[in-house]
């Protein structure tokens, strides 16, 4: 899964009626084969974060 700084990052609720998160990558760490990304989320904080089958990259064009 390949993220640059700026694309949104979509969080899907893993369970029925788990709320979804958002936010925006605002650096990438780690390796092409272990990516770890720095996301600010839409609620102000921010976290690393290893994505998984439930997450989504939305590239910013």
């Amino acid at each position: 899964m390949h993220a640059e700084v700026g694309d949104r990052v979509v969080i899907h609720g893993r369970v029925v009626g788990a709320v979804g998160r958002a936010g925006v990558v605002v650096d990438v760490r780690g390796t092409e084969e272990i990516p770890l990304l720095v996301v600010r989320y839409d609620d102000g904080h921010e976290a690393i974060l290893s994505p998984g089958s439930d997450c989504e990259i939305r590239h910013e064009t």
